[in-house]
């Protein structure tokens, strides 16, 4: 019966949001108060209608439903609570129902938090978001239902994808989720701007803490992905250049590009169309990557479906919203007209700049994981673009941001001079150089990686303490100190962030160049050497789990005759999927890791064992949680809250008062 009621609410919810994406509309055209004012009560309503199917389901999970046929294909009574909570969105249906809960959730939050809006552009963002959730309401009750029922239940189900049945999955796909459709807002707010033929300073305004929290999101899940590749499918990696992989990275790109272009709109009135043209493209990778991520067009242990007539459907939602997006966007050129003016040497400069190379590296990306297809169609040739040429074709365009970033950040606005905005920077120009040459002495054989990572990382940490540094003026040090900490979120924010990134640089450059491994047999009691810790190969035990058998190692870590740390590498198999994992050991540490996986019993005895040295590997995840921490501060600034920065207004049309 619950479930029932779940299906229905659906469908009222697309009912609903037919009526928000037109209503609205019109009332903003004919400038009808009472039109207008249907779009926040109707929000609410998808919202809390969508949250109720969403229970629906997840009520089924939970008591283990098999008459419910996504039940039975991705759920098992003897499988752990938090994996049949996780089984709703770890499946195509199910995390559809997730994305369009999120896309209704951002929708409420605008009528709850857009009060301060202007009436007619309010109506718009609302029934512009309505309308795309009316695209998935469909997508979902026509080719994706999740309440089918079965006429003959089985008795138990066939399990979660035993690769899904793992924390960091089970929490990943919400946030990336979030990010990827709060994208959504950015889209809406250009379109509704459009519609409207005026984008200012108050729309750059207003559609800043949109982006952000999505980047935030977005930033969150990546990061979970891939602190869960790396321990848990044991090739000892941390990103694989996977199109599923890259469908969430690519947005992340255009969101960072369009944060900090939206800075210049609202500062300047400049960059006004690339903005747009930005906000519109973001969710336009958003869409690519849930086509990538369920048409089947390109294989991935992450993707969830392989049905062509979903994959078409996606297709005509991209088509619809892109190219409508694109169409207006060239009929209000004129509309977008740049106000502010600015020199070659300038703090706006250096954003273009900074655009311009997350762009292009977006588009490397995009290449990148599209080239296979579009060689197999159009040449009938089966290629595979791997990690050799993403780092060959990405990596330079973020040495050079890196490069470029902590001077471009001390740049002030309209003129300024790279001497002087360079000049406070010169100790940690030194700092970081004295850094790299140092671990360059140390290193004996290796590449430059490392020295360069270590350089470029120390580089924008130290550049981003200078920044909020300066923003305190002069005077003596106590006084200095005291009005560092009253200093703005969004300062804070950007300086936390922006040295996220140097670590997360560091770390990834510090694993690459310094890592070592060792691959071998080994029999129980047997030790063997890598990078100055002894490993010894106590026991292997057949361990049964709650729905998996396991096989378990023990593996005593020393060195110099101290016990580090025992890890227990494990090899599980799953009976009901019929589907064998590996459980890498890791023995975390500030550093460096030490990350052992047991492989199969060999015929001459012994087993198969894999060992890796991971330097600074911690650091990548650690500068991720920089990165959104700094987002996080930043949204917590009043003036780039939604309502804050309306104030600031005068007028029914928004225009600053400044």
């Amino acid at each position: 019966m619950i479930t029932e009621l779940g299906h229905f609410a659906l469908v009222l919810a697309f009912l609903v949001a037919c009526v928000q994406a037109v209503v609205p509309l019109i009332g903003a055209h004919k400038r009808w108060p009472g039109w207008m004012a249907v779009a926040e009560p109707a929000a609410n309503a998808q919202f809390l209608l969508t949250a109720f199917s969403f229970a629906a389901l997840t009520y089924a999970f939970v008591t283990s439903d098999f008459s419910l046929r996504l039940v039975t294909l991705n759920s098992h009574s003897l499988k752990p609570m938090i994996y049949k909570i996780s089984g709703v969105w770890g499946n195509h249906e199910g995390s559809m129902l997730l994305w369009v809960l999120i896309l209704t959730l951002f929708g409420a939050t605008a009528a709850w938090f857009g009060g301060n809006l202007p009436p007619t552009l309010k109506a718009r963002v609302l029934a512009v978001q309505s309308a795309i959730s009316v695209a998935f309401f469909a997508f979902i009750l026509f080719t994706s239902n999740p309440f089918l029922r079965l006429a003959v239940p089985p008795f138990d189900g066939q399990d979660l994808n035993p690769l899904l049945q793992d924390p960091g999955l089970a929490f990943h796909p919400p946030f990336l989720y979030l990010g990827y459709v709060g994208l959504s807002m950015a889209f809406s707010f250009a379109v509704a701007a459009l519609i409207e033929g005026r984008v200012d300073a108050a729309w750059g305004r207003w559609v800043r803490p949109w982006t952000l929290a999505a980047w935030v999101f977005l930033t969150i899940g990546i990061g979970l992905g891939s602190w869960w590749a790396y321990y848990e499918l044991g090739w000892g990696g941390f990103w694989f250049w996977d199109p599923v992989e890259n469908a969430s990275f690519m947005p992340w790109l255009i969101a960072a590009a369009l944060l900090h272009s939206a800075i210049v709109v609202e500062k300047r009135e400049a960059l006004k169309s690339w903005t747009i043209l930005l906000a519109i493209m973001a969710f336009g990778f958003s869409l690519i990557g849930t086509f990538i991520v369920r048409s089947g067009v390109i294989t991935s242990v992450h993707a969830f479906a392989n049905d062509p007539e979903r994959g078409v459907f996606i297709l005509l939602i991209l088509g619809f919203f892109m190219g409508g997006a694109l169409i207006l966007y060239a009929a209000r050129a004129q509309a977008m007209e740049a106000k502010g003016v600015f020199s070659m040497v300038s703090r706006e400069s250096a954003l273009v700049v900074n655009n311009i190379l997350l762009a292009v590296s977006a588009f490397v990306v995009f290449v990148g994981t599209i080239w296979p297809l579009v060689a197999e169609l159009a040449f009938a040739r089966k290629l595979s673009v791997g990690a050799p040429f993403f780092n060959m074709a990405f990596t330079p365009f973020f040495i050079i941001l890196g490069a470029i970033l902590p001077v471009g950040a001390m740049m002030p606005w309209k003129r300024g001079s790279i001497t002087r905005a360079f000049r406070p920077l010169r100790g940690a120009f030194a700092l970081a150089v004295a850094l790299a040459a140092l671990a360059f002495a140390l290193q004996t054989g290796r590449s430059a990686m490392g020295p360069l990572g270590l350089f470029l990382g120390s580089w924008l940490v130290f550049g981003a303490a200078v920044d909020i540094w300066s923003r305190t003026g002069r005077g003596a040090i106590g006084d200095r100190s005291r009005r560092l900490l009253r200093l703005p979120g969004a300062d804070w924010g950007k300086a936390v962030a922006h040295a996220g990134l140097g670590v997360t640089m560091f770390g990834i450059a510090g694993l690459m160049a310094w890592e070592a491994e060792d691959i071998r047999v080994v029999q129980k009691g047997e030790s063997f050497d890598i990078a100055g810790f002894t490993l010894t190969l106590e026991d292997v035990q057949r361990v049964q789990g709650p729905n998996y058998i396991s096989t378990m190692g023990t593996v005593e870590v020393t060195r110099d005759g101290r016990t580090v740390s025992t890890l227990y590498p494990e090899k599980r198999f799953y009976p009901v999927a019929e589907m064998p994992t590996t459980e890498a050991a890791i023995d975390n540490g500030f550093l460096r890791d030490v990350y052992v996986v047991i492989g199969d019993p060999q015929d001459k005895g012994g087993w198969a064992v894999r060992t890796y040295y991971k330097p600074l590997a911690n650091w990548i995840w650690g500068g991720s949680i920089l990165m959104a921490l700094g987002g996080f501060i930043s949204l917590s600034d009043r003036r780039y809250r939604v309502a804050a920065g309306a104030r600031r207004t005068r007028g029914p049309a928004g225009v600053p008062a400044e």
